[in-house]
């Protein structure tokens, strides 16, 4: 048995897409749970370029990352929060969350994901993880 330290460790992002004060979440195959889009970081990227591209592969979407409120100089636009979660046998996911406002609902079918919703409040999805929860009645 592997020991907690040498599990597979990666840096991804998930990315809430916003329109009209709702929130995408898809219904993910491999992990059957509720999730914002995202995935692992591409050698090179930064956290922010990893979050317009997941977006884009995803969704077909582009989106206006939001402005950020932190008061750190230079946080990334649309950065909203870091979490680490367990992902299947990808491993433990480092994860930089991001908020990006996109102008459309209508997005293009990938093999990621069975369903989509698009919520207006943390409570209407029951079967999404704690902290995709927590993110979405902070943005909300």
């Amino acid at each position: 048995m592997a020991s907690p330290g040498s599990q597979r460790k990666a840096f991804s992002v998930a990315i809430f897409a916003r329109h009209q004060a709702r929130v995408l979440l898809i219904h993910h195959h491999r992990l059957k749970t509720w999730l914002p889009v995202g995935g692992e970081l591409e050698e090179g990227e930064t956290p922010l370029q990893a979050a317009h591209r997941e977006l884009r592969e995803e969704t077909g979407l582009s989106g206006k990352f939001v402005e950020s409120q932190s008061s750190v100089h230079g946080t990334p636009n649309g950065f909203i929060g870091y979490e680490e979660h367990a992902a299947g046998s990808k491993g433990l996911h480092m994860n930089f969350c991001f908020l990006a406002d996109v102008d459309t609902d209508v997005i293009k079918p990938n093999e990621e994901f069975s369903n989509i919703r698009w919520v207006s409040s943390s409570t209407e999805i029951e079967d999404a993880p704690l902290n995709v929860k927590q993110i979405l009645s902070k943005i909300l």
